[in-house]
């Protein structure tokens, strides 16, 4: 009897033959290609997401290790060359956590100049390079060398691939990968993929690299805009900035501070709505042009921010910025220090007695300015008991993400309750230090400390 026909007309056949295709290809062959196709790119996807996850290179690179360990690698190691040329070993990583640790086998190598080591040749720009044999580091004359050969014969090297990370025609440093396993042996195969990896290496060193030199011109930039403190003031002043941490941008928030021709001094703290150099360059205007206010006639501070706040309104149309403006006067010696101010939108100032009482000065408040220049700038007063410290700060310094407001306030009078007798200097870094956190905005603070009892004139503050 024929064979049973299906449908199409052809006899049935249960795949026990089927092993090529019409073309002549093998259907298991095909699968496999694809799965390493599909292997190769989730190890890149997985590797690329690891180096996108934090712009700190040493962090990045042993996230990056930890990736293609144990799939692609037993052990990974990275070299970078510092500012000097000369070459770290930033990381290494192994599938054995017991093997190694950070710093182990970490830190400065010897000089790759000259050098028969395969980083050095990496350097040079050759590879990638598998290697399969691996001298006995102990008669090398070349220390780099050595060094090199130490590590593989710690490491059981069996196999290893060493590749130079390259990026805008530089080499940057090197890229290892070793097996210790005979039976998961890197192959020619291998370098291709692994020249695809450390290109991806070197970019992200490349940009994070970048980011930290923008982020030092920027912050250099926004120092360069702040004023010298005066040093033989009536009272001690100290202050401080941070830039945000997370942010190569320069920004708004700036302090003053400055004697007036009667002896009494001026202390402003501010922020401009932004975070680029329009922000920065009018912030920079807009402390000369208070500063040309204050000194052009002795005023209440209210009556001072109006000023600001009409010339700001006919040259920087819908800009805002918030303000506290403060002064201070001795009207005779044996009385204490008198505190006139006016807060446009603005944290309130803290004023924090030397027995750590601490209290939120809460009168002289107004909208910020840039809102409407006809609105009315109420100014209150305070006297300041000796040895007290006022402090005016940005909001950057109370205010984190996903936390109410009123903690970080809380969080400020606490810890300036606890620095109350402390320096005016290690007042200011302390506050920054223990109070700032998550660096998702500028910080600037100034301080104001008043004089003890009968105190002569004060020590100038760095």
């Amino acid at each position: 009897m024929s064979p049973k026909q299906d449908d199409a007309g052809a006899p049935p056949h249960d795949g026990a033959g089927a092993e090529q295709d019409t073309d002549g290809t093998d259907p298991f062959e095909v699968d496999e290609e694809v799965q390493r196709a599909l292997d190769r790119l989730t190890l890149l996807i997985n590797a690329a997401e690891a180096l996108s996850s934090t712009l700190e290179v040493d962090q990045g690179l042993r996230r990056l290790c930890r990736t293609l360990i144990p799939g692609l690698a037993d052990w990974c190691a990275v070299d970078l060359l510092d500012d000097h040329g000369r070459l770290r070993r930033m990381v290494v990583e192994h599938r054995d956590a017991d093997v190694t640790s950070p710093g182990l086998d970490e830190g400065l190598l010897p000089p790759a100049e000259g050098s028969a080591a395969s980083a050095a040749r990496a350097l040079l720009g050759v590879g990638p390079v598998l290697l399969t044999e691996f001298p006995s580091p102990k008669d090398a004359d070349d220390p780099l060398y050595s060094r090199e050969n130490a590590l593989f014969e710690r490491l059981a090297a069996d196999t290893a691939v060493v590749a130079p990370l390259r990026a805008r025609r530089q080499v940057l440093g090197v890229l290892t990968l070793g097996r210790s396993r005979r039976e998961a042996r890197l192959t020619e195969d291998a370098l291709s993929l692994v020249e695809d990896l450390a290109h991806r290496v070197a970019l992200a060193v490349d940009n994070a690299r970048l980011h930290a030199e923008a982020q030092h011109t920027a912050e250099r930039l926004q120092r360069s805009l702040l004023p010298e403190l005066p040093t033989d003031g009536p009272l001690e002043v100290a202050a401080r900035y941070q830039p945000a941490s997370a942010s190569a941008r320069v920004g708004g928030d700036w302090y003053d501070a400055f004697v007036l021709p009667d002896g009494a001094m001026t202390l402003i703290i501010g922020d401009i709505a932004g975070h680029d150099l329009r922000a920065a360059a009018m912030m920079s205007q807009t402390r000369n042009m208070l500063r040309g206010i204050a000194c052009d006639r002795k005023e209440p501070p209210g009556k001072i921010l109006a000023r600001l706040d009409a010339a700001h309104h006919i040259l920087y149309p819908d800009q805002t910025l918030t303000c506290v403006y403060a002064l201070f006067e001795r009207l005779d010696g044996d009385e204490p220090w008198l505190l006139h101010y006016a807060v446009a939108g603005h944290p309130a100032p803290l004023l924090v007695t030397r027995n750590g009482e601490t209290r939120f000065l809460t009168g002289g408040r107004s909208v910020m300015l840039g809102v409407d220049p006809e609105v009315h700038r109420p100014a209150a007063a305070d006297a300041l008991p000796p040895d007290s410290t006022l402090l005016l700060y940005t909001d950057g310094l109370v205010e984190l993400r996903d936390e109410d407001l009123d903690r970080g306030l809380a969080r400020l009078r606490q810890h300036a309750a606890a620095l109350a007798r402390e320096p005016l200097t290690t007042f200011c870094d302390e506050i920054v230090e223990g109070v700032a956190g998550g660096g998702s905005d500028d910080v600037a603070l100034i301080a104001v400390r008043m004089p003890p009892p009968h105190a002569g004139p004060p020590v100038a503050t760095p």
